[in-house]
């Protein structure tokens, strides 16, 4: 078994590194352009590159000491977009450990436009050091122990309706398509009396890492899963508002902070409560995610996102949009004026 120096953890806390990524060809849906998620893997990319460039890469840590690597909170802003093919420069900061063991670190993911560099993301994140329940537990160094969390959440805040006794409905056999958004009496519990979208789904085996956890990743494609469904939900899908406008949805800024663990297999409750519409340009809305584990509701992860719209001139070119009273009035949850 190789050794954990402590030079090896003084460069994974202490020492800036640098590596050059491409965003993947998957994220490009509308034209060339690159969606928050993938933006966001580069982030992450990014985080394992430094853990690797400090001899403490993820196979590592999981195979031979029995640590998962997982991102558990990361806060991204969006400053100038991603296209195809472009490289990313990406920065990595260690910034302090906080008083929970959580390593943080900033990122900041910077791009080439007509000869000069630009600084396209900056992002905030704090990553976990989880120690394996599912095998036999391995012994971690004590280089790293301080570092290791025995489970995700534990020393987070639970949200509004964590703890709340539920009943559930068996909805979500393949039989019944896996999800629903509609009728169950968990979701009318959530979304009573807020201007939100609420979305039952089974956790499938490849949004999951380390045997058994949703990951960051996962997180990540159900928000804009949620998304998608919420827009659909409220009569300007992603296709009607692309058809009829060439309006495109963009996001400057999102955030997955997880509170608890979520399994493979659950059934995984997802709303989505729109909270702001600002000056009629982007609006604000907040992702909560719960399981129900013994007739309780269990809060594995909040998150936010800011929207916006574009509309694209050509095949390489956009400019944002002022939303017009059809779509305030789809964000507000009110019926269409007539």
């Amino acid at each position: 078994m190789p050794a954990v120096t402590a030079e090896a953890v003084k460069a994974l806390v202490e020492t800036e590194t640098s590596v050059q990524l491409r965003p993947r060809y998957e994220g490009s849906n509308i034209n060339t352009w690159i969606g928050f998620k993938h933006v966001n893997y580069l982030v992450e990319e990014a985080i394992l590159e430094h853990f690797r460039a400090a001899g403490l890469g993820s196979r590592l840590l999981f195979e031979e000491y029995g640590l998962g690597l997982d991102v558990v909170d990361l806060d991204t802003r969006i400053l100038h977009a991603f296209h195809q093919d472009d490289v990313a420069r990406a920065v990595v900061v260690p910034k302090a450990p906080d008083a929970g063991q959580l390593l943080g670190f900033t990122v900041v993911l910077y791009v080439e436009r007509d000869g000069k560099e630009l600084k396209a993301v900056t992002a905030k994140a704090k990553v976990a050091l989880r120690v394996d329940g599912y095998l036999e537990r391995a012994a971690v160094p004590a280089e790293l122990a301080r570092f290791t969390v025995e489970r995700i959440g534990a020393l987070t805040e639970p949200g509004e309706h964590h703890g709340a006794e539920v009943a559930v409905a068996a909805n979500t056999a393949l039989s019944e398509g896996r999800g629903t958004s509609g009728a169950d009496p968990v979701l009318a519990l959530l979304l009573a009396g807020s201007n939100a979208f609420g979305w039952k789904w089974r956790i499938p085996y490849p949004y999951c890492h380390f045997n058994e956890r949703l990951a960051l990743s996962g997180y990540l494609r159900q928000v804009e899963e949620v998304v998608d469904l919420f827009l659909a939900d409220r009569g300007i899908s992603i296709k009607t508002l692309l058809d009829d406008r060439k309006w495109i949805p963009v996001v400057p800024h999102s955030r997955i902070q997880f509170l608890d663990e979520a399994l493979m297999e659950e059934d995984l409750y997802t709303v989505f409560t729109v909270e702001e519409v600002f000056k009629d340009f982007t609006y604000t809305a907040r992702t909560d995610f719960y399981v129900v584990r013994d007739g309780r509701l269990v809060q594995t992860a909040t998150g936010r996102i800011t929207h916006g719209y574009a509309v694209f001139e050509n095949r390489r070119d956009w400019s944002l949009v002022t939303f017009d009273d059809r779509v305030v009035r789809a964000f507000n949850g009110e019926p269409a004026a007539h």
